[in-house]
């Protein structure tokens, strides 16, 4: 009978799902030739090249400790002085192992062995380490990853220093004691005074700083630093009339605005970012058709910050910006002080045996919902595949009210709620730069519940519906993040929901939920086959 019952409700649905040229360059010409071929990582902190035939035993393995970086006040119109970023220096020498020379390669916080993998151009199986490797989930910072060194020296490499830290890059603990309206208002640019209106409202330019941060969970600070750099608008005036239309230098009318440009930029700064993660991106290409490969020692900061600016600049304009002591991050400082000491100060990415608290289907049980969309992005089009979305069965299409509830998949605190989002911060702290966070997305105004409200799991969040971000139909999307971060929902560490796992598909959209010998594939069109019931789990 329920099964039938699903068939009508859900044959009636339809598809419900989210779904130029640049300016002349300001940046002239890089004076350093362009290095060719691969260039030993002498300056990274996480990998060197020695030769397979060594025999002295693995205990001799000698690491020294990492340096204590002091963070520097962040200066306004002081002098800028460089600070160097993290250089950890360590010596090590393996058991013989047959097969050539192999990069030893020291994990970083975030890193997964299948991404590795990808970057270095080797299999998983390939790599070895004293430590017995976990076949699943993240690999705790500072383990030692012998790797067969296949580097091609016909290639040109990215230098391996590492610019900027993860955390400097997503919306992090980091940026917990930055005011983005006291910073916008004391350096007194054109931002301070601007304006724009969105469907909302009017909102100032720190609102709209502010917002891009949230939803894209990018770091205020780098947002802002990116728009001072490219069109003086915080700290300055914009040239001409080009950047105050443009002022990333997109000149596409669909992105016209700071708002626009921002999501703009958020989208490709993830890009490269989540790219890195995932193993998906190794090499970077610019807009003179030029492509170069991304050292496979980097951090996944590092090269959200080289995606960005690869977009729009040339590879002889990239290196200029890309240089540590004249280039962006210098800006950077200048205007933030010493993002290394803040990531200090703020601690690993992800702590070691990290694991998805339990979390459940977000709605009723025996309720015929469906789920319309496999593994797709966060929030803008690019960046992790972190997102799952469930409509509720209908017997009406697009984007109508619905009264059925959106629960709670954990308990939490509400700290976000308004423009058809809700954010619950699982660890109750009232950041969602820290700890697990869940998103709600498409969550009707009417019945929505509260910032500062607590919520237990299965308590009740709104209703689905159309508003927040762009919809084809009532539905709602719903993602994880965790210390700022966007968690990919096939990934490392799974998106798991009542016991059912996500799995992507080929394309965005287009995955799966299984469920021991249960396979429930999405369809953005609600047919029935992906007619799913949470079971009465209480």
């Amino acid at each position: 009978m329920k099964r039938t019952l699903g068939l009508l409700i859900a044959l009636s649905l339809l598809m419900t799902s989210c779904v130029g040229n640049a300016s002349p360059s300001l940046w002239g010409q890089y004076p350093t030739p362009t290095p060719v071929g691969y260039v030993a990582p002498a300056v990274s902190s996480t990998a060197e090249v020695i030769a397979a035939d060594t025999s002295a035993p693995a205990s001799a393995m000698v690491f020294s400790e990492s340096p204590v970086y002091t963070p520097t006040p962040s200066p306004t119109n002081e002098a800028f002085v460089a600070v160097e970023s993290p250089v950890a220096t360590m010596t090590s020498t393996p058991t013989s192992i047959p097969g050539g020379p192999l990069v030893l390669y020291y994990t970083q916080s975030g890193d997964w062995l299948p991404a590795v993998a990808k970057r270095f151009g080797v299999e998983t199986n390939e790599i070895t380490s004293p430590k017995i490797l976990p076949e699943t989930g993240l690999l705790d910072a500072g383990t030692l990853l012998m790797i067969p060194d296949r580097r091609d020296e016909t290639v040109q490499y990215s230098s391996p220093l590492q610019l900027i830290p993860d955390n400097e890059v997503v919306f992090s603990a980091t940026a917990l004691d930055f005011d983005v309206a006291s910073y916008v208002k004391e350096a007194g640019g054109y931002l301070s005074t601007y304006r724009e209106y969105l469907k909302q409202g009017w909102i100032t330019g720190s609102g709209v700083i502010e917002r891009s941060s949230y939803e894209n969970s990018i770091n205020p600070r780098l947002l802002l630093a990116i728009l001072d750099y490219e069109a003086r608008w915080v700290r300055g005036t914009p040239e001409n009339q080009f950047r105050i239309d443009y002022p990333l230098g997109y000149e596409n009318f669909r992105n016209k605005g700071m708002f626009l440009q921002l999501a703009w930029a958020a989208n490709h700064i993830s890009n490269g970012y989540y790219g890195w993660r995932t193993g998906a991106i190794t090499d970077i290409s610019f807009s003179d058709g030029t492509t170069i490969r991304l050292d496979p020692t980097l951090n996944a900061g590092t090269v959200g910050l080289m995606y960005f600016f690869s977009r729009q600049h040339t590879l002889n304009e990239w290196l200029r910006i890309m240089d540590q002591t004249s280039g962006f991050m210098s800006f950077y400082q200048n205007m933030f002080g010493d993002p290394w000491g803040r990531a200090q100060l703020a601690g690993v990415m992800f702590p070691p045996n990290l694991q998805q608290p339990e979390m459940v289907l977000p709605f009723e049980a025996d309720s015929p919902w469906v789920f319309t969309g496999g593994p797709h992005s966060a929030w803008e089009h690019d960046g992790p595949l972190a997102a799952l979305d469930f409509a509720p069965a209908s017997d009406k299409t697009g984007c109508v009210s619905n009264p059925k509830w959106i629960l709670a998949a954990a308990s939490g605190l509400v700290v976000r709620s308004g423009n058809g989002v809700v954010v619950v911060d699982m660890d109750g702290d009232g950041s969602e730069q820290t700890g697990w966070n869940i998103l709600y997305l498409h969550v009707a105004s009417t019945d929505r519940v509260p910032v500062g409200e607590w919520v237990e799991k299965d308590d009740r969040i709104g209703h689905a519906s159309c508003e927040g971000g762009v919809s084809t139909g009532t539905h709602l999307h719903f993602a994880r993040k965790f210390n700022g971060e966007w968690i990919a929902a096939d990934g490392p560490i799974p998106f798991v929901l009542s016991g059912w796992v996500a799995v992507a598909g080929e394309k965005p959209y287009e995955g799966k939920l299984i469920k021991g010998d249960q396979i429930i594939t999405a369809d953005v069109y609600g047919q029935s086959r992906a007619l799913i019931y949470r079971e009465n789990d209480k």
